[in-house]
């Protein structure tokens, strides 16, 4: 059951507590019974607003170890975001109060290493996937010079990029310069299952 007024530091430390249960194998599915449902079916508090990517394998309250009611998802290909995506993520922390907001990339991303082919061929990708193409164009750039796997760093660059777009979003910045509103940028590892923290504002 969610603390009515976590501050961002204790959402990130819940968050972080439920991804080790994740990793372990040993998850507690909190607030995912009857009477959770019937607790949230009048209204909503959610902790904690996910910004992740679409792909099928980090449904964010299985590896945080969440349940109904506990946090917002918004989800895109490659964590982009425009002006629409963008008042999706304000809506917790504007309407609701929500104090955190994490953005989360992931290891072997198949939206960023289909950009990444299309940038380096020059191809254009099918019916709207384009859009994700140029969204993701600056990370791709910020990530060329870098060592290392060029996907991965694309992903990481991409995770700076839209952290650092939200903490500088005006509201969203009013609220985390008085310290009401945290931001986490963090990068999910397919593998093991763990979620580390990379980046992070207002914490």
């Amino acid at each position: 059951m969610n603390a009515p007024h976590l501050s961002p530091a204790l959402a990130w430390a819940r968050l972080e507590n439920g991804n080790r249960h994740w990793a372990a194998g040993r998850l507690e599915h909190p607030d995912q019974d009857a009477d959770r449902r019937l607790q949230v079916a009048a209204g909503q508090d959610p902790f904690a607003t996910i910004v992740s990517c679409i792909d099928s394998r980090l449904p964010p309250e299985t590896i945080f170890d969440q349940g109904i009611g506990d946090l917002f998802a918004v989800r895109t290909g490659a964590q982009t975001i425009d002006g629409l995506v963008t008042a999706s993520i304000e809506y917790g922390p504007l309407e609701n109060g929500t104090p955190l907001i994490v953005v989360l990339g992931h290891q072997r991303c198949g939206a960023v290493t289909a950009a990444v082919r299309a940038i380096q061929g020059d191809e254009r990708l099918p019916g709207h996937l384009d859009a994700i193409v140029a969204r993701l164009r600056p990370a791709y750039r910020q990530a060329s010079g870098a060592s290392g796997d060029l996907i991965d760093q694309v992903v990481r660059a991409q995770i700076y990029r839209t952290v650092s777009a939200l903490a500088h979003d005006g509201p969203l910045a009013e609220l985390v310069t008085s310290g009401d509103l945290g931001i986490v940028g963090a990068y999910y590892d397919l593998d093991t299952g763990l979620v580390t923290r990379l980046h992070a504002f207002g914490l």
